[in-house]
Protein backbone atom coordinates (compact mmCIF):
# COMPACT_ATOMS: atom_id res chain seq x y z
CA UNK A 1 0.00 0.00 0.00
CA UNK A 2 1.04 3.94 -0.31
CA UNK A 3 1.39 4.25 3.14
CA UNK A 4 4.63 6.21 4.53
CA UNK A 5 6.95 3.43 5.44
CA UNK A 6 8.76 5.27 8.41
CA UNK A 7 -23.44 28.46 -1.07
CA UNK A 8 -22.95 30.97 -3.15
CA UNK A 9 -20.63 33.70 -2.86
CA UNK A 10 -20.62 37.19 -3.88
CA UNK A 11 -18.09 38.00 -6.42
CA UNK A 12 -14.67 39.67 -5.46
CA UNK A 13 -12.57 41.91 -7.51
CA UNK A 14 -9.09 40.18 -8.00
CA UNK A 15 -6.46 41.42 -10.29
CA UNK A 16 -4.77 39.35 -13.53
CA UNK A 17 -0.64 38.70 -13.51
CA UNK A 18 0.70 38.11 -16.72
CA UNK A 19 3.32 36.49 -17.23
CA UNK A 20 4.87 37.72 -20.81
CA UNK A 21 7.81 35.48 -21.15
CA UNK A 22 5.18 32.59 -20.80
CA UNK A 23 2.45 34.13 -22.40
CA UNK A 24 0.10 32.95 -19.24
CA UNK A 25 -2.77 35.18 -17.41
CA UNK A 26 -3.71 34.46 -14.20
CA UNK A 27 -6.87 35.55 -12.58
CA UNK A 28 -8.03 34.74 -9.28
CA UNK A 29 -12.00 33.86 -9.47
CA UNK A 30 -14.56 33.58 -6.37
CA UNK A 31 -13.61 30.60 -3.76
CA UNK A 32 -15.02 27.11 -3.60
CA UNK A 33 -17.59 26.65 -1.01
CA UNK A 34 -15.39 24.76 0.33
CA UNK A 35 -11.37 23.70 0.46
CA UNK A 36 -10.62 20.65 -1.30
CA UNK A 37 -7.99 18.62 -2.74
CA UNK A 38 -7.16 15.85 -5.02
CA UNK A 39 -10.74 16.45 -6.60
CA UNK A 40 -11.18 15.15 -9.82
CA UNK A 41 -12.18 18.85 -12.26
CA UNK A 42 -13.56 18.93 -15.70
CA UNK A 43 -16.40 21.18 -17.54
CA UNK A 44 -19.84 20.79 -18.98
CA UNK A 45 -22.92 22.94 -19.83
CA UNK A 46 -26.36 22.92 -17.53
CA UNK A 47 -29.57 22.91 -18.84
CA UNK A 48 -29.86 26.06 -19.22
CA UNK A 49 -26.71 26.54 -21.93
CA UNK A 50 -24.01 27.76 -19.36
CA UNK A 51 -20.85 26.65 -19.19
CA UNK A 52 -20.20 25.21 -15.62
CA UNK A 53 -16.83 23.95 -14.20
CA UNK A 54 -17.44 20.58 -12.18
CA UNK A 55 -15.13 19.30 -8.99
CA UNK A 56 -16.10 15.67 -7.50
CA UNK A 57 -15.05 14.21 -3.94
CA UNK A 58 -11.66 14.33 -2.44
CA UNK A 59 -9.75 15.28 0.68
CA UNK A 60 -10.57 18.49 3.13
CA UNK A 61 -8.38 20.59 5.23
CA UNK A 62 -7.61 18.51 8.04
CA UNK A 63 -5.88 16.33 5.70
CA UNK A 64 -7.41 12.78 7.65
CA UNK A 65 -8.28 9.74 5.95
CA UNK A 66 -11.94 10.58 8.12
CA UNK A 67 -11.67 13.85 5.83
CA UNK A 68 -11.74 12.21 2.49
CA UNK A 69 -15.40 12.28 1.00
CA UNK A 70 -17.80 12.87 -1.93
CA UNK A 71 -18.81 16.20 -1.69
CA UNK A 72 -19.10 17.78 -5.29
CA UNK A 73 -19.47 21.21 -6.75
CA UNK A 74 -20.02 23.48 -9.54
CA UNK A 75 -18.54 26.90 -10.57
CA UNK A 76 -21.07 28.53 -13.62
CA UNK A 77 -19.49 30.68 -15.62
CA UNK A 78 -22.48 33.47 -16.50
CA UNK A 79 -22.95 33.32 -12.92
CA UNK A 80 -19.40 33.92 -11.28
CA UNK A 81 -20.77 31.54 -8.62
CA UNK A 82 -20.17 27.88 -6.62
CA UNK A 83 -22.60 26.13 -5.21
CA UNK A 84 -22.58 22.16 -4.18
CA UNK A 85 -23.99 19.63 -5.83
CA UNK A 86 -25.15 16.65 -5.08
CA UNK A 87 -22.42 13.99 -3.40
CA UNK A 88 -21.12 11.37 -5.81
CA UNK A 89 -22.95 8.40 -5.42
CA UNK A 90 -21.09 5.96 -3.61
CA UNK A 91 -20.44 4.40 -0.48
CA UNK A 92 -17.12 6.12 1.30
CA UNK A 93 -15.23 8.88 0.33
CA UNK A 94 -12.39 8.89 -2.31
CA UNK A 95 -9.61 10.70 -4.04
CA UNK A 96 -7.86 10.31 -6.62
CA UNK A 97 -10.50 10.06 -9.54
CA UNK A 98 -10.42 11.25 -12.70
CA UNK A 99 -13.10 13.29 -14.58
CA UNK A 100 -13.89 13.72 -18.49
CA UNK A 101 -16.67 14.75 -20.07
CA UNK A 102 -18.03 13.13 -23.52
CA UNK A 103 -21.02 14.56 -25.27
CA UNK A 104 -21.85 16.51 -22.22
CA UNK A 105 -21.85 13.75 -19.72
CA UNK A 106 -19.38 13.99 -17.10
CA UNK A 107 -17.51 10.30 -16.09
CA UNK A 108 -16.09 10.49 -12.94
CA UNK A 109 -13.47 7.20 -13.04
CA UNK A 110 -11.70 4.86 -10.28
CA UNK A 111 -9.76 6.88 -7.39
CA UNK A 112 -9.08 4.69 -4.16
CA UNK A 113 -11.08 5.01 -0.41
CA UNK A 114 -8.81 5.32 2.78
CA UNK A 115 -9.46 3.00 6.12
CA UNK A 116 -9.19 3.45 9.29
CA UNK A 117 -6.33 0.82 9.77
CA UNK A 118 -4.49 3.03 6.88
CA UNK A 119 -4.70 0.30 4.24
CA UNK A 120 -6.24 1.46 0.59
CA UNK A 121 -8.76 0.34 -1.82
CA UNK A 122 -8.81 1.21 -5.35
CA UNK A 123 -12.26 1.91 -6.81
CA UNK A 124 -13.79 0.17 -9.74
CA UNK A 125 -16.64 2.87 -10.16
CA UNK A 126 -17.66 4.81 -13.07
CA UNK A 127 -20.29 7.33 -11.99
CA UNK A 128 -22.33 9.30 -14.52
CA UNK A 129 -23.18 12.91 -14.07
CA UNK A 130 -25.71 14.73 -16.45
CA UNK A 131 -24.62 18.15 -16.22
CA UNK A 132 -28.16 19.36 -18.42
CA UNK A 133 -30.50 17.80 -15.04
CA UNK A 134 -27.67 17.94 -12.30
CA UNK A 135 -28.60 14.47 -11.69
CA UNK A 136 -26.20 11.52 -11.14
CA UNK A 137 -27.07 8.60 -13.82
CA UNK A 138 -26.88 4.83 -13.45
CA UNK A 139 -23.11 3.95 -12.67
CA UNK A 140 -21.36 2.52 -16.01
CA UNK A 141 -19.84 -0.71 -16.39
CA UNK A 142 -17.04 -1.38 -13.45
CA UNK A 143 -13.39 -0.45 -14.45
CA UNK A 144 -12.02 -4.34 -14.99
CA UNK A 145 -9.00 -3.48 -12.82
CA UNK A 146 -9.59 -0.84 -10.24
CA UNK A 147 -7.88 2.09 -10.57
CA UNK A 148 -5.94 5.28 -8.92
CA UNK A 149 -3.78 8.23 -9.68
CA UNK A 150 -4.15 7.31 -13.17
CA UNK A 151 -3.96 8.86 -16.84
CA UNK A 152 -7.43 10.06 -18.42
CA UNK A 153 -7.84 11.49 -21.24
CA UNK A 154 -10.57 11.74 -23.81
CA UNK A 155 -10.24 10.69 -27.92
CA UNK A 156 -12.22 12.23 -30.27
CA UNK A 157 -14.83 12.86 -28.09
CA UNK A 158 -15.89 9.01 -28.11
CA UNK A 159 -13.31 7.23 -26.13
CA UNK A 160 -11.82 7.85 -22.12
CA UNK A 161 -8.37 6.47 -22.20
CA UNK A 162 -7.11 5.21 -18.44
CA UNK A 163 -3.87 4.68 -18.69
CA UNK A 164 -1.39 3.04 -15.90
CA UNK A 165 -2.20 3.72 -12.52
CA UNK A 166 -2.23 2.70 -9.38
CA UNK A 167 -4.52 -0.86 -8.64
CA UNK A 168 -5.01 -1.72 -4.97
CA UNK A 169 -0.72 -2.91 -4.29
CA UNK A 170 1.30 -1.98 -6.87
CA UNK A 171 1.55 0.32 -10.32
CA UNK A 172 0.23 -1.63 -13.46
CA UNK A 173 0.50 -1.08 -17.70
CA UNK A 174 -2.83 -1.75 -18.33
CA UNK A 175 -4.56 0.35 -20.56
CA UNK A 176 -8.37 0.58 -20.27
CA UNK A 177 -10.45 2.16 -22.80
CA UNK A 178 -14.29 3.15 -21.87
CA UNK A 179 -16.79 3.39 -24.66
CA UNK A 180 -19.56 5.54 -22.92
CA UNK A 181 -22.19 4.47 -26.41
CA UNK A 182 -21.86 0.83 -25.58
CA UNK A 183 -21.08 1.10 -21.64
CA UNK A 184 -17.96 -1.25 -21.99
CA UNK A 185 -14.19 -1.13 -21.66
CA UNK A 186 -11.97 -2.14 -24.21
CA UNK A 187 -8.51 -3.55 -23.55
CA UNK A 188 -6.14 -1.31 -25.23
CA UNK A 189 -2.19 -2.27 -25.63
CA UNK A 190 -0.80 -1.71 -22.73
CA UNK A 191 2.25 0.21 -21.73
CA UNK A 192 6.12 -1.72 -21.54
CA UNK A 193 5.82 -3.47 -17.83
CA UNK A 194 9.18 -1.14 -17.07
CA UNK A 195 9.32 1.36 -14.55
CA UNK A 196 9.20 4.07 -17.27
CA UNK A 197 6.25 3.60 -17.90
CA UNK A 198 4.14 2.02 -15.04
CA UNK A 199 3.13 5.15 -12.96
CA UNK A 200 0.39 6.22 -10.04
CA UNK A 201 0.25 10.48 -10.05
CA UNK A 202 1.19 10.96 -13.91
CA UNK A 203 -1.24 13.17 -16.10
CA UNK A 204 -1.71 13.44 -19.83
CA UNK A 205 -4.13 14.49 -22.83
CA UNK A 206 -4.37 13.19 -26.54
CA UNK A 207 -3.69 15.23 -29.15
CA UNK A 208 -5.39 14.10 -32.56
CA UNK A 209 -4.28 10.06 -32.20
CA UNK A 210 -1.61 10.70 -29.97
CA UNK A 211 -1.77 10.15 -25.88
CA UNK A 212 0.97 12.07 -23.95
CA UNK A 213 1.96 11.34 -20.37
CA UNK A 214 4.22 13.08 -18.01
CA UNK A 215 5.59 12.57 -14.62
CA UNK A 216 4.26 10.41 -11.92
CA UNK A 217 5.57 7.97 -9.21
CA UNK A 218 7.49 4.53 -9.79
CA UNK A 219 6.68 1.63 -7.41
CA UNK A 220 9.17 1.01 -4.37
CA UNK A 221 9.75 1.96 -1.24
CA UNK A 222 10.54 5.84 -1.43
CA UNK A 223 7.87 6.18 -4.62
CA UNK A 224 10.40 8.09 -6.90
CA UNK A 225 8.83 10.97 -8.97
CA UNK A 226 9.84 11.23 -12.37
CA UNK A 227 10.12 13.31 -15.39
CA UNK A 228 9.22 10.86 -18.22
CA UNK A 229 7.38 11.71 -20.87
CA UNK A 230 5.71 9.39 -22.88
CA UNK A 231 4.16 9.51 -26.41
CA UNK A 232 1.21 6.53 -27.41
CA UNK A 233 0.01 6.77 -31.03
CA UNK A 234 -3.15 5.35 -31.48
CA UNK A 235 -4.54 2.93 -34.85
CA UNK A 236 -7.54 5.20 -35.85
CA UNK A 237 -9.03 2.27 -37.50
CA UNK A 238 -8.62 0.21 -34.39
CA UNK A 239 -7.88 2.48 -31.70
CA UNK A 240 -7.48 -0.13 -29.02
CA UNK A 241 -3.77 -0.66 -31.00
CA UNK A 242 -1.58 1.82 -29.58
CA UNK A 243 2.09 1.73 -30.40
CA UNK A 244 4.20 3.40 -27.23
CA UNK A 245 7.17 4.84 -27.30
CA UNK A 246 9.61 7.20 -24.71
CA UNK A 247 10.06 10.54 -25.53
CA UNK A 248 12.28 13.07 -24.18
CA UNK A 249 12.81 14.12 -20.13
CA UNK A 250 10.44 17.33 -19.01
CA UNK A 251 13.41 19.99 -17.51
CA UNK A 252 13.00 21.41 -14.67
CA UNK A 253 12.67 18.85 -12.08
CA UNK A 254 10.20 15.77 -11.76
CA UNK A 255 6.16 15.77 -11.57
CA UNK A 256 3.63 14.23 -9.76
CA UNK A 257 -0.28 15.40 -9.47
CA UNK A 258 0.21 17.82 -12.30
CA UNK A 259 -2.59 19.41 -14.60
CA UNK A 260 -2.57 18.53 -18.07
CA UNK A 261 -3.90 20.43 -20.96
CA UNK A 262 -3.63 20.92 -24.40
CA UNK A 263 -3.60 23.63 -27.50
CA UNK A 264 -3.54 22.47 -31.09
CA UNK A 265 0.25 20.52 -30.65
CA UNK A 266 1.09 21.75 -27.14
CA UNK A 267 0.98 20.11 -24.28
CA UNK A 268 0.85 21.68 -20.69
CA UNK A 269 1.31 20.24 -17.62
CA UNK A 270 0.40 23.02 -14.75
CA UNK A 271 1.73 23.03 -11.07
CA UNK A 272 2.49 19.58 -9.09
CA UNK A 273 5.42 18.99 -6.89
CA UNK A 274 8.82 16.97 -7.38
CA UNK A 275 8.54 14.67 -4.46
CA UNK A 276 5.93 12.08 -4.14
CA UNK A 277 3.85 12.59 -1.02
CA UNK A 278 1.09 10.74 0.79
CA UNK A 279 -2.65 12.15 0.67
CA UNK A 280 -1.41 14.36 3.81
CA UNK A 281 0.76 16.42 1.77
CA UNK A 282 3.98 14.34 3.80
CA UNK A 283 6.73 12.78 1.33
CA UNK A 284 7.06 8.96 1.10
CA UNK A 285 10.31 9.35 1.72
CA UNK A 286 10.69 10.64 5.44
CA UNK A 287 11.99 14.09 4.18
CA UNK A 288 8.82 15.83 5.37
CA UNK A 289 6.14 18.28 3.84
CA UNK A 290 6.30 18.76 -0.08
CA UNK A 291 6.24 22.53 -1.49
CA UNK A 292 4.18 22.71 -5.07
CA UNK A 293 5.90 23.69 -8.20
CA UNK A 294 5.12 27.23 -9.56
CA UNK A 295 5.82 26.42 -13.33
CA UNK A 296 3.93 25.14 -16.40
CA UNK A 297 5.45 22.71 -18.79
CA UNK A 298 4.89 23.31 -21.90
CA UNK A 299 5.75 20.37 -25.24
CA UNK A 300 5.82 21.29 -28.47
CA UNK A 301 5.01 17.93 -30.12
CA UNK A 302 6.15 18.95 -34.01
CA UNK A 303 9.63 19.28 -32.56
CA UNK A 304 9.76 17.41 -30.01
CA UNK A 305 10.47 20.57 -28.25
CA UNK A 306 10.05 21.78 -24.05
CA UNK A 307 10.16 24.79 -22.19
CA UNK A 308 9.73 25.48 -18.67
CA UNK A 309 7.80 28.61 -17.83
CA UNK A 310 9.14 29.42 -14.48
CA UNK A 311 7.87 32.30 -12.13
CA UNK A 312 4.00 30.95 -12.27
CA UNK A 313 2.01 33.65 -9.50
CA UNK A 314 0.78 30.47 -7.78
CA UNK A 315 2.36 27.13 -6.43
CA UNK A 316 0.08 24.48 -6.45
CA UNK A 317 -0.10 20.69 -6.44
CA UNK A 318 -2.14 18.21 -5.39
CA UNK A 319 -4.19 18.18 -8.99
CA UNK A 320 -6.64 15.87 -10.73
CA UNK A 321 -7.59 17.54 -13.37
CA UNK A 322 -8.08 20.97 -15.45
CA UNK A 323 -11.37 22.41 -16.91
CA UNK A 324 -11.25 23.99 -20.39
CA UNK A 325 -13.10 27.10 -20.89
CA UNK A 326 -12.29 28.46 -24.41
CA UNK A 327 -9.51 26.53 -26.72
CA UNK A 328 -7.24 29.64 -24.53
CA UNK A 329 -8.52 28.89 -21.10
CA UNK A 330 -8.76 26.93 -18.54
CA UNK A 331 -9.71 26.75 -14.49
CA UNK A 332 -8.10 24.85 -12.21
CA UNK A 333 -9.56 24.77 -8.64
CA UNK A 334 -8.68 23.33 -5.03
CA UNK A 335 -5.34 21.67 -4.58
CA UNK A 336 -2.45 22.07 -1.95
CA UNK A 337 -0.53 25.17 -1.29
CA UNK A 338 2.94 26.25 0.15
CA UNK A 339 3.03 24.13 3.58
CA UNK A 340 0.51 21.67 2.52
CA UNK A 341 -2.44 23.77 2.85
CA UNK A 342 -5.87 22.44 0.81
CA UNK A 343 -7.26 25.51 -0.74
CA UNK A 344 -10.17 26.57 -1.95
CA UNK A 345 -8.92 29.24 -4.13
CA UNK A 346 -10.20 28.97 -7.85
CA UNK A 347 -8.05 30.32 -11.14
CA UNK A 348 -8.63 31.22 -14.38
CA UNK A 349 -5.74 30.42 -16.36
CA UNK A 350 -5.04 32.07 -20.26
CA UNK A 351 -2.40 31.77 -23.07
CA UNK A 352 -1.57 33.68 -25.76
CA UNK A 353 -0.14 31.44 -28.18
CA UNK A 354 1.39 34.88 -30.18
CA UNK A 355 3.58 35.40 -26.69
CA UNK A 356 4.05 31.79 -25.28
CA UNK A 357 4.53 30.14 -29.00
CA UNK A 358 7.34 28.13 -28.77
CA UNK A 359 10.04 29.40 -31.54
CA UNK A 360 7.53 32.23 -31.88
CA UNK A 361 8.55 35.89 -32.27
CA UNK A 362 7.05 37.62 -29.22
CA UNK A 363 4.49 39.96 -29.77
CA UNK A 364 2.69 42.05 -27.14
CA UNK A 365 -0.96 40.92 -25.20
CA UNK A 366 -3.45 42.38 -24.40
CA UNK A 367 -2.87 44.06 -21.30
CA UNK A 368 -6.40 45.77 -19.51
CA UNK A 369 -8.31 46.34 -15.95
CA UNK A 370 -10.28 45.85 -14.30
CA UNK A 371 -10.97 42.01 -14.36
CA UNK A 372 -13.99 40.90 -13.37
CA UNK A 373 -15.75 44.25 -15.25
CA UNK A 374 -19.04 45.65 -14.73
CA UNK A 375 -18.75 48.49 -17.07
CA UNK A 376 -16.01 48.91 -19.28
CA UNK A 377 -12.76 47.45 -19.57
CA UNK A 378 -9.65 49.63 -20.24
CA UNK A 379 -6.89 48.31 -22.10
CA UNK A 380 -3.11 49.36 -21.83
CA UNK A 381 -1.53 50.31 -24.54
CA UNK A 382 -2.01 52.17 -27.73
CA UNK A 383 -5.12 50.32 -29.81
CA UNK A 384 -6.66 53.36 -31.74
CA UNK A 385 -8.19 52.01 -34.67
CA UNK A 386 -8.11 48.44 -33.53
CA UNK A 387 -10.99 46.35 -34.17
CA UNK A 388 -12.35 44.64 -31.40
CA UNK A 389 -14.60 41.45 -31.17
CA UNK A 390 -16.07 40.00 -27.74
CA UNK A 391 -17.53 36.26 -27.43
CA UNK A 392 -19.41 34.15 -25.20
CA UNK A 393 -18.42 31.12 -23.92
CA UNK A 394 -20.36 29.53 -26.84
CA UNK A 395 -18.91 31.21 -29.77
CA UNK A 396 -21.00 33.45 -30.69
CA UNK A 397 -19.66 37.14 -31.07
CA UNK A 398 -21.57 39.60 -28.95
CA UNK A 399 -20.01 42.75 -29.30
CA UNK A 400 -17.54 44.08 -31.99
CA UNK A 401 -16.34 47.70 -32.90
CA UNK A 402 -13.76 49.82 -34.01
CA UNK A 403 -11.58 51.63 -30.93
CA UNK A 404 -11.82 55.17 -30.88
CA UNK A 405 -10.19 55.18 -27.32
CA UNK A 406 -8.62 52.41 -24.95
CA UNK A 407 -12.07 51.81 -23.44
CA UNK A 408 -14.58 48.83 -24.10
CA UNK A 409 -18.04 49.34 -22.90
CA UNK A 410 -19.52 46.10 -21.70
CA UNK A 411 -22.63 47.92 -19.67
CA UNK A 412 -24.96 45.80 -22.01
CA UNK A 413 -23.68 42.12 -21.19
CA UNK A 414 -24.82 39.24 -18.64
CA UNK A 415 -22.34 38.02 -16.05
CA UNK A 416 -20.10 35.40 -17.19
CA UNK A 417 -17.35 35.12 -18.89
CA UNK A 418 -16.13 36.41 -22.32
CA UNK A 419 -13.13 36.20 -25.03
CA UNK A 420 -11.44 39.76 -26.28
CA UNK A 421 -9.95 39.80 -29.65
CA UNK A 422 -7.94 42.55 -30.89
CA UNK A 423 -7.13 42.75 -34.96
CA UNK A 424 -5.21 45.39 -36.14
CA UNK A 425 -1.82 46.41 -37.56
CA UNK A 426 -0.16 43.98 -35.23
CA UNK A 427 -1.64 40.48 -35.02
CA UNK A 428 -4.74 38.92 -33.86
CA UNK A 429 -4.62 38.56 -29.76
CA UNK A 430 -7.35 37.05 -27.48
CA UNK A 431 -7.70 37.43 -24.02
CA UNK A 432 -10.99 36.24 -21.54
CA UNK A 433 -12.44 38.41 -19.19
CA UNK A 434 -15.03 38.31 -16.42
CA UNK A 435 -18.41 40.34 -16.50
CA UNK A 436 -19.74 40.65 -13.01
CA UNK A 437 -22.31 43.51 -12.71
Amino acid sequence: MRMYFKYLILFLFFPSITFSQTGWTWTELNSMPERISNNAVTQGFDGSGNLNVYSFSGIDSTKLYSGINLKSFRYNLTTALWDTIASLPDTKGKIAAGASTIKNKIYIIGGYHVNANGSEVSSAKVHIYDPISNTYLLDGADIPVPIDDHVQAVWRDSLIYVVTGWSNNNNVPDVQIYDPANDNWLVGTATPNITQYKMFGASGVIIGDTIYYNGGVTSGLNFNATSYLRMGVIDPIDPTVITWSQLQDNPGGNGYRMAAAKYNNRCFWIGGSGTAYNYDGIAYNGSGGVEPHSRILTYQKDWNMWFEGLGSPYGIMDLRGIAQITPTSWIICGGMETGQAVTNRSFLLEFNPQVGGVGNNLTESILFYPNPASDYISLDGEYKNTTYKVFSTTGGMVLKGVLTNNRIEISALSNGFYQLELSGSKKVTKRGFVVSH
